[in-house]
């Protein structure tokens, strides 16, 4: 594959090397070593540790609360219930226009208020010595209810599903032609019907909280995937100006969209130090994380697909019904992939939402397209077989060349070319069409393909940029690093923008005293940086080309900003002729000890106007074009006729996210994708008791994630083609990697035998 050429000014260009190299992690070291702190591991002198209490009905109100028996517990300071918490001011109704609501888990004011919105609600906080004590007296707190009529079964309720709203952000629904009609008078179609579970997120380190007040001044340690929505959250809850709360999250033990809502345990930790009057920690047991912590709403989809005899697509119909919570909760993106990746004539797409009296929904490793995806290229998969083509054929007849709803360019799109590479690496012609008649020994083998798509985000960062007189580059911008290597790619971003070596770039991050810098959410964390830092880069080495002009005995006098690159630690010719001079020359001879550039303002009215730039750079995107990740799964897998046993035992997935900026993070990041998507498609499920809403699997010992031995080697290609429309032309890599990982399982078991599951997971009663 050949590059393709990113034209930019000069004095952008340079010589470097680092992007796009396999450089190792700057921070593998401190983790390695165990030297990194994470949020539950900074010291502090009379620490407390706090536990929470929860509810056991999913709707009432708290009629009676005995805390005797907890408050006897040795060591326990105090027990905060809705008698004695002080007041709080509730969180901000969440719009699009405030990004800082965007982090309103629930709408609960807890501890404020006797009613009970769900099951695992927190009623009460113990604060204690220790945290043993903690837990203990906090399994002590009894409650009595009044009961009130609780919505909680989906399956049940599915038929009330009224359909999803359209906002600034996200539509519901999409129409082109008459699907329906087109749908009937097919010569060849489909018409099927699909189920996901709730799934609960499950991070290496669950949500922790260290808390301490000052007076009016509070300090934060949070295991968190947005600082500044967090600190927005809490100053507005704790009614103190953000200046005065300092939100720490250097280091986060991953996130996957569960740590980028700000949930009932971040504000009772904060709460329980102000009552406690010292700091104070809380860290969610693992069940606590299923009871107070969103995950991904389970979904019914029905997929209709209408085709000529060649395959050509006359008729896309995907609907759903999604669930959210009576207090809080979104719904997800599940048909947004069926708008763009097939051409097909006539299109329908529809978005349906049930409120339930449950924990609401959040953000979960590509919400919506990771389940959408599931159906979508298994019913395609289903026709391909209906009509005798290869289910890739099929898929290439309808690869579309504009946008299929609106006739949008799109930025970038090389889903073609991912599949030509990804058959090949994997031996797909070797592939013997008929279900079934794949064998090794006892084993039946099967053969599955699956499209991966994930919309390109971008969001607002603040970003500074300092050059020393030693030579050495500080970047400073407050965004999170959950495990994907973020501090790395920015350094590897710097190093290139300004000549030098990544060893000469230190990152300062994960601390709210920073500039501003974007939640990590949307796969956008890394361009939205891109977008401030090239920048800054630019307007320091502007900065640095003024001083030398400015010295007689500089080489650079008198010449231009465009005859000029960076390289090899200072500024040389563009042309190669003549004497360049290095940036600690530059700065000796000026007396300069650094000189800095900044990109982005934290003011009040700069942060609206950030906010008011993010929202607008998105919706004048969306009316351009069409930007996202794409890519092919390619799963092979062995399935026992006797025992309905899945395993999977090879993998290799193509994909097209852009330029890489590591090629080691950026295939860790994607093999982490296919990971969490084999778990979706054999293990995941969480168990909701339809009586009472109660999680009946709240833990690693019920609900099973894939260990080692469920994974085979998984190998991971990408074309690493430049969209020009986005910095340095990358588009994020972080969760196109999960999506049609479900389809590409389901899909080579039924090529194994026969069987379609339609249902998740794919489980041995599905298969016996």
């Amino acid at each position: 594959m050949t590059q393709t050429e990113v034209r930019t000014p000069p004095l952008r260009e340079t010589t470097g090397s680092a992007v796009g190299a396999p450089i190792d992690r700057v921070d593998g070291t401190a983790k390695t070593t165990g030297a990194a702190r994470f949020a539950a591991e900074h010291p502090y002198p009379d620490l407390a540790h706090a536990a929470l209490a929860h509810s056991s009905v999913a709707r009432g109100r708290i009629t009676a609360i005995d805390t005797a028996a907890a408050a006897a517990v040795p060591g326990v300071l105090t027990v905060i219930t809705h008698l004695n918490a002080p007041a709080m001011k509730p969180p901000p109704k969440i719009s699009p226009f405030n990004l800082v609501s965007l982090a309103t888990g629930t709408s609960v004011n807890y501890l404020n208020t006797d009613e009970v919105h769900w099951n695992g609600q927190p009623v009460a906080v113990v604060v204690a010595e220790t945290r043993d004590a903690a837990l203990h007296a906090a399994s002590l707190v009894e409650v009595a209810y009044q009961r009130l009529e609780a919505v909680v079964d989906f399956a049940a309720e599915e038929g009330n599903a009224e359909p999803q709203k359209s906002n600034a952000l996200q539509s519901g629904g999409a129409r082109k032609g008459d699907a329906r009609a087109a749908l009937a008078a097919a010569p060849v179609s489909v018409d099927l019907r699909f189920s996901t579970p709730q799934h609960n997120h499950n991070a290496l380190e669950p949500h922790a909280t260290t808390a301490a007040w000052d007076g009016d001044r509070l300090t934060v340690h949070e295991a968190t995937q947005g600082i500044a929505w967090t600190r927005g959250q809490l100053a507005l809850r704790f009614g103190v100006p953000e200046r005065n709360i300092r939100v720490l999250s250097p280091y986060v033990g991953g996130g996957f969209g569960g740590k980028g809502m700000v949930w009932a345990g971040t504000v009772l930790a904060v709460l329980a130090a102000r009552v406690a009057g010292r700091p104070v920690r809380l860290e969610l047991t693992r069940e606590g994380v299923y009871r107070t912590v969103g995950g991904r709403t389970p979904s019914t989809q029905r997929v209709a697909l209408g085709a000529r005899a060649d395959g050509r697509l006359t008729a896309l119909v995907h609907t759903s019904v999604a669930r959210v919570g009576r207090v809080g909760g979104g719904g997800e993106q599940i048909t947004s992939q069926s708008r763009h990746l097939y051409d097909a004539e006539n299109i329908l797409l529809q978005q349906n939402l049930v409120t339930l009296d449950l924990l609401p929904n959040t953000m979960m490793r590509a919400p919506g397209e990771a389940i959408g995806t599931f159906a979508l290229e298994s019913a395609v998969d289903e026709l391909a077989y209906k009509l005798g083509l290869d289910p890739i054929e099929l898929r290439m007849r309808n690869e579309p060349t504009v946008n299929p709803l609106d006739g949008k360019r799109f930025a970038h799109r090389m889903l073609r070319e991912a599949y030509e590479l990804g058959a090949e690496r994997f031996g797909w012609p070797e592939r013997t069409p008929a279900p079934g008649s794949m064998r090794d020994g006892r084993w039946l083998v099967g053969m599955g393909v699956a499209s991966a798509y994930h919309p390109s985000w971008q969001l607002a960062a603040n970003v500074t940029v300092r050059l020393s007189a030693d030579g050495g580059v500080l970047v400073r911008c407050a965004f999170q690093e959950m495990g994907m290597g973020s501090a790395t790619v920015v350094a590897q971003i710097a190093a290139d923008a300004l000549g030098v070596p990544v060893a000469a770039v230190r990152v300062e991050y994960g601390d709210s005293l920073l500039p501003g810098g974007p939640a990590a959410g949307g796969s956008a964390q890394t361009a939205s940086i891109a977008a401030s830092l090239l920048p800054a880069a630019e307007k320091l080495k502007r900065s640095v080309l003024a001083l030398a002009r400015r010295s007689p005995e500089s080489p650079l006098r008198g010449t231009r900003a465009s005859g000029v690159l960076a390289r090899d630690g200072g500024l040389y010719p563009a042309d190669g002729r003549g004497a360049g001079e290095s940036y600690p020359a530059i700065l000796a001879r000026a007396g300069r000890d650094s000189v800095e550039a900044r990109v982005g303002s934290d003011t009040r009215v700069g942060a609206m106007v950030s906010q008011a730039r993010t929202v607008g750079k998105v919706l004048n995107d969306r009316r351009r074009w069409v930007k996202a990740a794409c890519g092919a799964h390619f799963c092979e897998v062995r399935v026992d006729p006797d025992t309905g046993e899945v395993r999977v035992t090879r993998w290799v997935g193509a994909f097209d996210v852009g330029r890489v900026i590591n090629a080691k993070t950026a295939a860790s990041q994607l093999r982490g994708g296919i990971v969490m998507g084999i778990g979706m498609a054999l293990s995941e499920e969480t168990l909701v008791d339809p009586r009472t809403g109660r999680v009946m699997n709240p833990s690693l010992a019920e609900y099973h994630v894939p260990v080692h031995a469920d994974i085979p080697p998984i190998e991971v290609h990408y074309l690493d083609e430049p969209d020009p429309t986005m910095p340095l032309g990358l588009i994020g890599v972080g969760e196109v990697g999960i999506t049609g990982v479900a389809a590409a399982v389901a899909n080579a078991v039924h090529h194994a035998t026969g069987r379609r599951v339609r249902d998740l997971p794919i489980t041995l009663d599905k298969l016996l």
